[in-house]
């Protein structure tokens, strides 16, 4: 493999290609964080306890979708070189496997959530108030558990087949058809039906989590796409399953490292009081909705590098991988100036009290920084990297950086030191800052920059 010439790329290309993978894979995502701003809007006019309670339970989804992404990631890194290949069959075969996978674990945080939801909440708050609303929400909405990880396999194959504009019609639809439930199952609004509160959020996320799996096979029945079948779910391959868990297994330790410690975030501000476990609730969601284009770049990036290394044009992957470094840059100052115009707006739009309010304001300002961090890390490790089946890096990055650095600060100082809230927030949310100053030095040393595909699977 020559490193040394260099190649021209076409700008065009690269951007129209790049704009047709990470616009649709964006507003899929935004579509997704608006599902849970609005629950969050909603359940926050509600009272401030039933927010508080369903960000909690939620954290249980949260660490399914750790694994259950890992599974769908590290299975779209060979989809993604298959597919640039030109075998469709092991594309196929691949897709099954995954969603074996996907459906397994679901089956497993699905049982958990139905028969054992007090000792889940409990993890993450002594509030009996909070671990009875966040209860009763899991055992409503465990049943979506079993239809979501299935999903994101079939995103993943859609946006291989140029049909990821379909994602965002199936999100849409989610969307749409989540507020207007949520109206009248949290509300009521109907007579003398009075809703049922924050389940009412569990119910309508199950309705919508099951019509999005069944739009989303509908859409494999349709001429030329991918779609599972008897063969391919017996199909078994002892040296593609090597290749997938080689790469599975360090994008779920980097995955768990990451999701474990941020799901820590909402142990830590859960044991500092409502009003800090609200503020930091709501900026949650407000990051997810700033980052969404960062995401959307990131699984374009992986696409467009893991095609044309499936292919061996590891010098135009080279110069892609040069161009997604200066749009991870920009696209990180863009999210740092959103989020902070956003900082004094958004408390209008809640019921908090006046400390939640001041926090709140606070942390918004503070994640400027935080998501321009995050938006490198996230299209360099998570899209250019994992391409080329380098995920070691992430795994270490964030083991350190969470659990070595940003954790062990936040828990001394939110539970020896009693320091204030806002230094906590701050200590805690400083593991993509400091993983940052590493990252050009991986970057060069080109470990991303290799073809995993296989000429004759056994």
């Amino acid at each position: 493999m020559n490193l040394c010439n260099s190649v021209t790329i076409d700008k065009k290309e690269f951007y129209r290609e790049l704009f047709s993978l990470a616009i649709p894979i964006g507003l899929q995502n935004l579509l997704i964080a608006l599902i849970g701003a609005t629950d969050a809007f909603m359940l926050g006019r509600l009272t401030q306890d039933s927010v508080s309670a369903v960000s909690l339970a939620n954290q249980i989804v949260f660490i399914m979708n750790l694994f259950a992404g890992a599974v769908v990631g590290s299975g779209g890194v060979l989809l993604a070189q298959y597919w640039g290949k030109g075998d469709r069959t092991m594309v196929k075969n691949l897709f099954c496997m995954i969603i074996k996978w996907a459906f397994g674990i679901s089956v497993v945080f699905f049982t958990l959530a139905l028969f054992i939801p007090e000792v889940l909440m409990s993890i993450y708050t002594s509030d009996a108030a909070l671990i009875e609303i966040g209860s009763s929400y899991l055992r409503a909405v465990a049943p979506s558990y079993l239809f979501v990880g299935i999903t994101q396999c079939y995103y993943v194959v859609m946006k291989l087949e140029g049909k990821a504009k379909n994602t965002v019609y199936i999100s849409i639809f989610t969307l749409i058809t989540d507020v207007v439930l949520d109206i009248f199952l949290i509300y009521g609004l109907i007579g003398d039906f009075k809703g049922f509160g924050a389940d009412g959020s569990a119910y309508s996320t199950v309705f919508v989590e099951l019509g999005a799996l069944v739009w989303c096979i509908v859409e494999s029945h349709k001429k030329d796409s991918v779609r599972p079948d008897i063969k391919g779910l017996t199909w078994f391959s002892k040296s593609i399953t090597k290749d997938f868990i080689r790469i599975a297994l360090p994008m779920l330790g980097s995955s768990l490292a990451w999701g474990l410690g941020f799901s820590m975030h909402s142990f830590i501000m859960g044991h500092l009081g409502n009003d800090a476990t609200a503020a930091a609730s709501i900026t949650s969601v407000a990051q997810e909705i700033i980052t969404c284009v960062c995401k959307g770049i990131s699984a374009g990036a992986g696409i467009m590098v893991g095609k044309l290394l499936g292919r061996n044009m590891f010098e135009k992957a080279k110069e892609y991988g040069r161009r997604f470094w200066r749009v991870s840059v920009v696209t990180g100052i863009i999210h740092m100036f959103l989020l902070c115009v956003l900082a004094p707006v958004v408390t209008t739009f809640f019921v908090l009290s006046e400390t939640a309010k001041q926090y709140l304001i606070l942390m918004l300002l503070f994640s400027g920084i935080y998501v321009f961090a995050y938006s490198i890390n996230t299209i360099i490790v998570c899209g250019v990297f994992p391409a080329g089946g380098d995920a070691n890096y992430d795994a270490i990055s964030v083991f350190l950086a969470s659990w070595c650095f940003a954790l062990p600060l936040a828990l001394f100082g939110a539970f020896v030191f009693k320091l204030p809230v806002i230094v906590v927030y701050i200590l805690m949310c400083s593991d993509e800052i400091v993983k940052l100053p590493w990252l050009y030095g991986r970057y060069k040393k080109y470990k991303w920059l290799n073809n995993l595909t296989q000429e004759e699977p056994v």
